[in-house]
């Protein structure tokens, strides 16, 4: 049975009925004044109204020129690792096409997503690693055009973040943060041509953004507060999974760090080592905050409970420090993206290792993975018959949209079976001669 050493607060249970509002407007506003709306929210929220807020090729190139040559390689380097990943799975969908019945073919195509609009956060983190995440994966899904917006800094472009868009392959640049660039590229305003689809992280006026924008327009997931959850048995080290926990917890003051032990001793000695760590921690007044509010202990007996109560979290990040992390690889069902042993961790799936980051919260990891290349692709069907398969298949549909009283449907079906079967079926047969031959 699973002991609740420490319990924090569910962060499901947040009201956000004025943060939706205040979105809501956000959104109408942009949609009926376009540009105008635009620059005048960037002015009143960043502070910031540039001639245009889209980067020159000239304006890329300097900014660029600016990032040392280590950060560029180091860049280049991270990105190499997602675009490797990406262009396997990429590989792994394909296309097929296969003959059912006699003379029935049916097939499916992967066809890339026209345009996308990538969010790369700003504010107290510049998520450099997020250009990586969307812009180069959705490059090798074969998107045709690929636009980028990140918040300025400091009052002006972040250099480092226009670097990983640049060299991701963004084809428009855009200096503009918040709810008002998710709405430009969503709506389309008279500067920038509307996207099918939005991806990226950000804060939850964005996220928020977004859930209100699916169905005019994709996204990639409904996001929550990052979340880790630490499962370990006596094996593991306590300031490892201090430290991996804290290093989540400083995203935001409501992301939840959880730790599953099979270990009293760990699970008794990880609130002091905790404490320790907040006192060096830069970030503490970020993470000791949600540490505090939302972080969990939980003592479990076994393995086995151990899996059930991570499936019953479904965290976006799970860390797996026990002596044999594989076991959990085979039977949890649950999570966003796992890392195994205490080699790995976390921060390198999020800046460098070539898994996407995007991922799952909030429990969605019980129905839905993370951001990957196949999002970025439309699995489409197509069917083709010859005269001889048309007159199988539409013998059947005809009855079956008889059963359903669709009889629209059903002279679909008997149109071909006249026209390629010679049957006197349909709206002008009488009905003593349905189904007969001629």
């Amino acid at each position: 049975m699973a002991i609740f050493i420490k319990r924090g607060i569910s962060a499901k249970e947040q009201d956000n009925s004025e943060l939706r509002r205040t979105v809501e407007g956000i959104i109408s506003d942009v949609k009926a004044r376009g540009d105008l709306a635009v620059r005048e929210l960037s002015a009143r929220f960043d502070n910031w109204s540039p001639p245009s807020f889209r980067l020159s090729a000239a304006e890329i190139d300097a900014i660029v020129s600016k990032v040392p040559p280590q950060t560029l390689d180091d860049i280049k380097f991270a990105q190499a690792q997602v675009r490797n990943f990406a262009t396997h799975q990429r590989a792994a969908l394909q296309d097929i096409e296969v003959e059912t019945l006699p003379g029935v073919r049916l097939g499916h195509k992967n066809i890339p997503v026209q345009s996308i609009g990538c969010y790369v956060p700003g504010g107290r983190y510049p998520m450099v690693a997020s250009a990586h995440m969307s812009i180069v994966t959705a490059r090798v899904a074969g998107v045709e055009r690929i636009i980028a917006c990140t918040p300025p800094i400091d009052g002006g472009p972040p250099a480092e973040t226009v670097a990983a868009m640049a060299l991701g392959g963004a084809d428009e640049i855009h200096i503009l943060g918040g709810v008002q660039a998710v709405a430009a590229m969503a709506l389309g305003t008279e500067s920038i041509a509307a996207v099918d689809m939005l991806v990226g992280p950000g804060n939850a006026y964005v996220a928020e953004a977004k859930r209100q924008l699916y169905g005019r327009v994709g996204i990639d997931l409904f996001a929550g507060p990052t979340e880790v959850l630490v499962i370990a048995d006596d094996s593991a080290d306590v300031e490892m999974v201090a430290v991996d926990l804290l290093g989540q917890a400083e995203h935001g003051p409501t992301s939840p760090a959880v730790l599953v032990t099979t270990s009293r001793a760990l699970a008794e000695a990880l609130p002091a080592e905790i404490e320790r760590r907040l006192k060096i921690l830069p970030t503490a007044d970020v993470a000791g905050v949600s540490w505090h509010d939302y972080g969990e202990i939980i003592l479990v007996d076994s393995l086995e409970e151990a899996v059930r109560e991570g499936d019953r979290i479904a965290a976006e990040h799970v860390e797996i420090l026990t002596r044999e992390p594989r076991y959990f690889l085979e039977r949890l069902r649950n999570y966003g993206s796992l890392f195994l042993g205490p080699e790995t961790n976390v921060s390198y799936g999020d800046k460098v290792i070539g898994t996407n980051h995007t991922l799952p919260t909030l429990g969605a990891a019980r129905y839905t993975g993370g951001l990957w290349v196949g999002k970025f692709l439309k699995t489409v069907t197509y069917q083709e018959c010859t005269a001889e398969a048309s007159v199988l298949v539409g013998e059947y549909c005809s009855r079956l949209c008889a059963i359903e009283r669709f009889w629209g449907h059903k002279e679909q079906a008997d149109l071909r079976l006249r026209r390629y079967g010679g049957q006197n079926v349909g709206l002008g047969a009488k009905p003593e001669d349905q189904g007969s031959g001629t």
